[in-house]
């Protein structure tokens, strides 16, 4: 059974910082491009990293403040996140994706509000 679990979410204010983490089991792993979503209330679903291979692509309104790593021996992967601003609250999801297979997380809530 595959489980993504999303952590460290919660309120900062703006300008701050958070580390999300994205615990994975029940698959390969190193094998899995594991990516970052958000969606903001009332919005798609959107892409933050995608990681292809070596490379990691953001989205333009998080280049520069956000980094996407991962530690394959733990089998997670993080989403370092600076100088939050206010319209980067949303629920952040994680993503396993392989080929034809794609894997969700439950989300973890993120709010940037002073």
């Amino acid at each position: 059974q595959v489980q993504l679990v999303e952590s460290g979410g919660g309120l900062v204010q703006p300008g701050g910082s958070l580390r999300l983490s994205c615990a994975a089991s029940g698959i390969i792993f190193s094998i899995f491009g594991m990516n970052w979503y958000r969606q903001a209330p009332g919005q798609q679903r959107e892409l933050v990293a995608i990681t292809n291979g070596g490379t990691t692509r953001y989205a333009d309104s998080v280049k520069g403040r956000f980094t996407s790593s991962r530690d394959n021996a733990k089998n997670t992967v993080f989403l370092q996140m600076n100088d939050l601003k206010p319209e980067d609250t949303a629920v952040y999801y994680c993503n396993a994706h392989l080929g034809g297979m794609d894997f969700w997380g439950k989300g973890t809530l993120v709010t940037v509000s002073s």
